[in-house]
């Protein structure tokens, strides 16, 4: 498989799947038809379409990056429970940026929000800790 090959294979992976995978899932999904790529591979390919701007990297403090194909300014949730990540169906307001440029004298450039709780599926699920 061609470096370009690798490179289209896992954005697809990502494109396929939207789940926003980190690298270790997009790994796992391809690694059973593909012995021969490597996680480095993936994670250096990840990096190289988030660049291009074809994929969103949404970095997760104390956590792994996650991936996503849908490029439009959104917010997104990580569930504390099963560590799934969704998107939240409220409207980016891009006029945060300036809004607190105005307010610190910060030269902002862009923003990620992203809530934490629990998701629909856990929401559901009776736990005995609640």
């Amino acid at each position: 498989m061609a470096y370009s090959k690798q490179r289209e294979l896992i954005l697809k992976t990502v494109l396929n799947n939207r789940i926003h995978p980190t690298a270790d899932t997009v790994f796992s999904l391809l690694k059973p038809d593909h012995p021969e790529l490597s996680l480095a591979t993936v994670y250096r390919n990840l990096n190289q379409l988030a660049k291009q701007g074809l994929l969103l990297k949404i970095p997760v403090p104390n956590g792994a990056d996650h991936f996503d194909g849908t490029l439009e300014a959104h917010y997104h949730m990580i569930c504390e429970q099963c560590s799934q990540m969704v998107d939240v169906p409220k409207e980016y307001v891009p006029e945060f940026d300036s809004q607190i440029a105005e307010k610190t004298g910060c030269a902002i450039h862009s923003h990620t929000i992203v809530f934490y709780g629990l998701c629909e599926s856990c929401n559901r699920t009776p736990h005995a800790s609640c």
